[in-house]
């Protein structure tokens, strides 16, 4: 896997290096600005870009737009944006142009090396991987609004929160210590109550529980 990276703090690009490098995967350059990371992309092509949100100049939003500029131009190119804090904004810009080869995680999670390695790897390979803090912000909201979500069972929306992280139905299996065949009855009925047509393309299926808990 070859991969960019955008990181105006050099500690934490370099860090990132030698994550993936460690991983066996091939750093194609690393960068400190966006303007930086859209040049790094035309040029390398690369499989996976992983940025920062806020980037020089203002340290606002520079790296998430450039993110969403590189899904419309380079839509083989897979996306993970960094950040610092939860922001439910961000990720219903990301999943407004597809739930496929995209992620949000917060930069704590790069301390789990492993899970972490395995979250680019899913996003690279045409998945998803949204952060758990990001899933909870918004399975909160829905909760607490007159919506279908609050009328789930409390496995239902433990069940939900797993899809939405973009997780297979195996995984969620492990996590839950269900069987396969309990979380597909889980998965389910949790489309029948939020009248969702069941699909079995897991991106597809994180496409339209994502829609559904960002409506406001």
């Amino acid at each position: 896997m070859r991969v960019v990276i955008a990181e105006d703090e050099a500690l934490i690009r370099r860090g990132l290096e030698l994550v993936l490098e460690t991983g066996g995967h091939e750093v194609a350059a690393a960068v400190g600005d966006a303007d930086q990371m859209a040049d790094a992309v035309a040029r390398h092509r690369p499989d996976l870009v992983v940025t920062d949100i806020r980037m020089p100049p203002t340290h606002t939003d520079e790296g998430l737009v450039a993110a969403l500029r590189i899904r419309r131009e380079h839509p083989e190119t897979a996306v993970v944006v960094l950040s610092q804090h939860v922001q439910r904004r961000y990720a219903k810009d990301l999943l407004a142009q597809g739930s496929d080869r995209v992620g949000y995680l917060l930069k704590q999670r790069i301390a789990d090396i492993g899970t972490f390695l395995a979250d680019l790897e899913r996003v690279a390979s045409g998945g998803t991987a949204l952060d758990p803090d990001v899933i909870a912000v918004m399975m909160g909201r829905a909760r607490h609004s007159e919506s279908a979500v609050g009328n789930l069972t409390a496995r239902q929306q433990e069940v939900l929160a797993l899809v939405a992280e973009g997780r297979s139905n195996a995984s969620i299996a492990t996590k839950l210590f269900l069987t396969e065949k309990a979380v597909v009855q889980h998965v389910s009925r949790i489309y029948s109550a939020l009248g969702l047509p069941p699909d079995a393309d897991t991106h597809r299926r994180v496409h339209a529980v994502m829609l559904f808990l960002n409506r406001d």
